[in-house]
Parts: C-alpha cells; structure tokens; sequence
C-alpha cells in the first residue's frame, strides 16, 4: 500500500477508520440514570434499526428534549455512510503539520465552512461555523476496535466567529462497552464551563442495554 499523499487520500482514510454500526444493527434500549449537579433524574431509551431515537419516563419535558439531544449526538457518530456521499464533492488540500504531528486538512466545497486535523488515521480535530457559532472539536483519546476507533475524550470550544469571543467549552468523557459484536454507550460526562468561569458537570449513566431482536422477514 502506497502511503497516502493527497489530501484527499488522508482524509478518507480517516473517516473511513471511523467505527460506525452497520447496515445490520438491530437498535437496543437501555435504561438512563442522569445526574446534573444535585437534580437526578431517570428514564428510558430506545434507538431503532433505522437509528431513530425515543426517550421516555422522564416528565420534565425540557430534560426529556435535553437527553434526547444529546443522544442524537452521539448517535448520529455511529451512522454509517461511504465518504463519496459524505464528501464526494469536496475538494481537500493539506496545510500546515502541528508539533502533535497532526496533519491540517482544508476543505472546499463543504456547507459549513469545515476544516479538520489528521493524526495517523483519525480525525483528531474538526472546526466548523454554523450561523452566530464557530466551533472546534479536539479528539484527545480513543478507543480502538476491530471496526475503526471511536473518540472517547474530547473537548468542544465554542466562540463568536467574527469576534473570536469565547462563548463556551464542553469537556466530554464517553464509555463504550461491546454488546453482542456493536459498541455501545455506557456512560457519557460533560463538564460545561461557561465563559464566567462556571461550570455544569452532567452525567449520563446507561444500564440494561439489550439489542433488539432484528426483524424476521417472512
């Protein structure tokens, strides 16, 4: 195998590299234990096959969106789809290489304006603009498996594009446990710090994971 030169090439092999669920993956459900500072609340979840997402028996409906949000996040990182429709039009070029060896890879063509870092054969970090928001996603330890890696501690620093003001960070810790042959979420926490100084620990706890049984086609 030729090592990759382009742009192009190192991306893909990256995003490739990524651990996604496959076209099989029957859903599961799980029940959540989530603590934020002192409030605590419970409940449940349930991810389909086709990767939507439902969140139950929890009452209060801002926490209820809150958990379902956040899921989706975490979600939508297991999808799977080929770099062609992800990035097929998207024309990358090299920049700079930081002294963490991570490689700059800019991107044009993308929607959203995004640039991203190589290291070896990961993404370790992503910068995007999304309206009133420029953010940038630093990856600072993974889990490898069989399939790809997974990102398992990474930080999100959120600022004002046009100022640089900063306007928030999100320290994030993820576990990931094998069930059947997928990985899955056992226990995700985020340390939000505001740009006061003040920060918000929430910790996600999911136990009683069991896959679905997937669909009998008669």
């Amino acid at each position: 195998m030729t090592q990759p030169t382009q742009g192009r090439d190192i991306f893909r092999t990256a995003y490739e590299n990524r651990y996604t669920w496959d076209s099989h993956f029957p859903g599961y459900t799980a029940d959540l234990h989530l603590q934020q500072g002192d409030e605590v609340y419970t409940g449940k979840i349930r991810v389909n096959s086709d990767l939507t997402l439902e969140v139950s028996a929890i009452e209060d409906e801002k926490v209820k969106e809150s958990v379902y949000n956040q899921l989706r996040d975490i979600i939508t990182h297991r999808k799977r789809s080929s770099f062609e429709q992800s990035h097929g039009k998207n024309k990358f070029t090299i920049g700079s290489q930081d002294p963490t060896g991570a490689i700059e890879i800019l991107v044009e063509g993308d929607a959203m304006g995004s640039n991203y870092k190589v290291r070896g054969k990961e993404i370790s970090q992503v910068s995007r603009v999304m309206g009133p928001i420029a953010f940038t996603i630093n990856t600072q330890e993974s889990l490898q498996t069989e399939e790809g890696y997974i990102s398992t501690k990474y930080n999100a620093i959120f600022r004002n594009p046009k100022t640089d003001e900063l306007k928030g960070k999100r320290e994030f810790n993820e576990t990931y446990e094998k069930f059947g042959k997928y990985y899955l979420p056992t226990r995700q926490v985020i340390e939000a710090i505001e740009p006061g100084g003040e920060k918000i620990i929430t910790e996600f706890n999911f136990q009683n994971i069991k896959l679905l049984e997937p669909a009998v086609v008669g």
